[in-house]
């Protein structure tokens, strides 16, 4: 969804070790596009093996959950689903800033201008079936297990934290808290890396943790009226919200406490939004989610990753051996579902 609460929420920064014996549901789409969007090559494109096949899904992937694992985190890698019918036109929406993204590379790349490739190429990101499968393949061999949300993988992990299955949720967006995730981490796939702030230096960026609870306290709104904020500021469902209307403004509008009928008329919904506000809610309220979800044992195979990773694409056989033997001195390595209960 991407709705862009964050000027009105409390953070709170942790530390990787924090997380020990903590299971993190992850947001896998969220956290794969992060890892091909900035893992490239100078002229921006992918890195791929010799076979030509696209790596830096998976080069992000191995080092980032290895670290996890070797911090003590548990993970559970959530994917999406069959998107709901309004997020068809955000779809189409991002399709378009893609083939727009494709046409400034290629201009780019007449002028030999490598800054403006990496940028405009990095706006092309797709993920694919066979990346999709390789990235399954890698979780599963780490001993990591995979599943399938029926719809939105937010909402699925948000699930699981009510559940208790899950501590967290791990996603860089912030729809897992509309759906109500008690908790949500975000930062955890570019832990360490160094971030210009402002173009007047860097600075090291951290984990965060974000409470529900605590945020919509300091709100003073309830969990259903955080979904009409959303509505307000613009969801996936409802791109851009109501002109005119920022986080701040938003919140203002909720805590009138109107009914939601007399908000959307307050605010002229039908002026400027297609869809009903209704079908808006409704879509968010009522996303499929699985309560039964069954999570997969797996364990973690040293031979097969590495056959996998080395053989097939190209990883270097020390750094591969080396990580897998930090991996397997840990006392209490994730090694099957026995582990999420422990």
């Amino acid at each position: 969804m991407g709705v862009n609460i964050r000027d009105l929420l409390i953070r709170h920064e942790l530390t990787l070790d924090e997380l020990a014996g903590k299971t993190i549901a992850v947001d896998a789409f969220n956290m794969l596009f992060q890892f091909l969007t900035t893992i490239r090559a100078p002229d921006g494109n992918y890195l791929t093996d010799s076979k030509g096949h696209v790596t830096s899904h998976l080069i992000g992937l191995f080092h980032r959950t290895t670290a996890l694992l070797e911090h003590g985190a548990k993970l559970i890698f959530v994917f999406d689903g069959t998107p709901p019918g309004l997020k068809q036109q955000e779809i189409q929406r991002r399709a378009g800033i893609k083939a727009d993204a494709r046409e400034e590379y290629q201009d780019a790349q007449e002028r030999q201008d490598t800054d403006a490739m990496r940028k405009y190429a990095a706006r092309t990101t797709t993920l694919t079936k066979d990346m999709l499968n390789d990235a399954k393949k890698l979780l599963t061999l780490l001993g990591i297990p995979c599943v399938q949300a029926p719809s939105e993988a937010e909402a699925q992990c948000a699930l699981l934290v009510r559940q208790g299955i899950a501590w967290a949720v791990a996603s860089q967006d912030y729809d897992a808290l509309v759906y109500g995730a008690p908790r949500v981490i975000q930062n955890l796939s570019i832990v360490g890396r160094r971030k210009k702030i402002h173009g007047k230096g860097t600075i090291t960026v951290n984990p965060v943790r974000i409470d529900l609870q605590e945020n919509l306290t300091a709100l003073g709104i309830r969990q259903e009226q955080l979904a009409l904020l959303a509505m307000l500021v613009g969801t996936d469902f409802n791109y851009g919200g109501i002109k005119g209307i920022g986080p701040k403004k938003a919140l203002a509008f909720i805590k009138k406490n109107m009914s939601p009928e007399d908000l959307f008329t307050n605010v002229q919904w039908s002026a400027t939004q297609l869809v009903p506000w209704q079908q808006v809610y409704d879509t968010i309220m009522h996303i499929p989610i699985d309560s039964g979800l069954e999570i997969p044992v797996v364990q973690l195979s040293p031979d097969e990753l590495q056959r996998f990773l080395v053989d097939e694409h190209d990883f270097s056989k020390e750094r591969v051996q080396a990580t897998l033997q930090s991996l397997l001195k840990r006392p209490k390595n994730q090694t099957g579902l026995s582990a999420y209960f422990s």
